[in-house]
């Protein structure tokens, strides 16, 4: 006989809260974006501090970094180079590959977002003290790297 599995979860889990915590930000990072009235729209926004932090970088892997769809991304990323944000040419180690970056055009783009992100930064940790909000950003990022080394581990490429 099978045992029922309980209906409720204990919404505080830690993936529960990373998971929403992920979602609320960017919905709120969306929100602020739009409201600045950027040449970009949001998902492009991000796509662009997303190849800021990675550098140039093969499409395929930008989409998986970024947990979107390949043609998702590629529609985002036609629409920033036809204004010049970004550009795109083929991989010298595989010419059907295609390497993205910015162009010097995106940096003015990117400064108004790096300005909003660090206002979001700011207003989310009003409450509590610098070195407690610190503490907390090196805990996560020992989190990131326990987990990239366990993909590491099983065979997958690092995200």
């Amino acid at each position: 006989m099978l045992s029922k599995l309980p209906r409720h979860l204990d919404p505080d889990t830690f993936g529960f809260i990373i998971g929403d915590l992920s979602r609320l930000m960017r919905a709120e990072m969306e929100r602020r974006i739009a409201q600045a009235g950027l040449s970009v729209t949001p998902a492009e926004g991000r796509t662009l501090a997303n190849i800021a932090r990675i550098g140039c970088v093969r499409q395929n892997v930008l989409a998986e970094r970024m947990g979107l769809e390949a043609m998702t991304l590629s529609t985002y990323l036609d629409r920033l180079e036809a204004r010049g944000l970004v550009s795109r040419k083929p991989d010298p180690a595989d010419r059907r590959a295609k390497l993205v970056d910015l162009t010097p055009a995106a940096d003015a783009v990117l400064d108004h977002v790096r300005r909003i992100s660090e206002q979001l930064r700011a207003d989310l940790s009003r409450g509590m003290p610098q070195a407690r909000w610190g503490q907390l950003l090196e805990e996560l990022k020992q989190i990131r790297a326990d987990l990239a080394a366990m993909r590491s581990q099983a065979g997958d490429r690092p995200a």
